[in-house]
């Protein structure tokens, strides 16, 4: 498996979504049942820009992966508060369900990245 090409994938992955919560805030908080939350929406997709900028300036440091995961976790955790508020809305379940889907991938590539490295995270013995 080509870690860094992944890492490369994920960072132009970053990128689009980012752009995408930056143009379409608005829309994606109103699908989300969340129109007064537009800013947090706008605010992630800047985290999510930076995060593929840093990806792909340095595809081969698992440091930049970690940092997307990192990202993931508040993804789920504001979508976690949005499934709270709104508990039958198909779309915050499908972007959770994607979020989830991602940081399986994220944490993939950044192990697979540690190894090639060998700059091992510790991970619970």
């Amino acid at each position: 498996m080509d870690y860094k090409r992944l890492s490369l994938g994920l960072g132009l992955c970053s990128i689009a979504l980012g752009a995408a919560e930056l143009l379409a805030s608005r829309r994606i908080a109103r699908e989300l049942d969340a129109e007064d939350h537009e800013g947090v929406v706008k605010g992630f997709g800047a985290r999510e820009v930076i995060a593929g900028a840093g990806i792909l300036s340095a595809p081969a440091s698992s440091a930049t992966i970690w940092n997307r995961v990192l990202g993931d976790a508040m993804d789920m955790a504001a979508l976690g508060l949005a499934a709270g508020r709104s508990p039958r809305n198909k779309a915050v379940w499908g972007a959770l369900a994607f979020v989830v889907g991602a940081t399986a991938l994220d944490i993939f590539a950044a192990r697979g990245l540690d190894r090639t490295t060998g700059k091992l995270l510790p991970v619970g013995r």
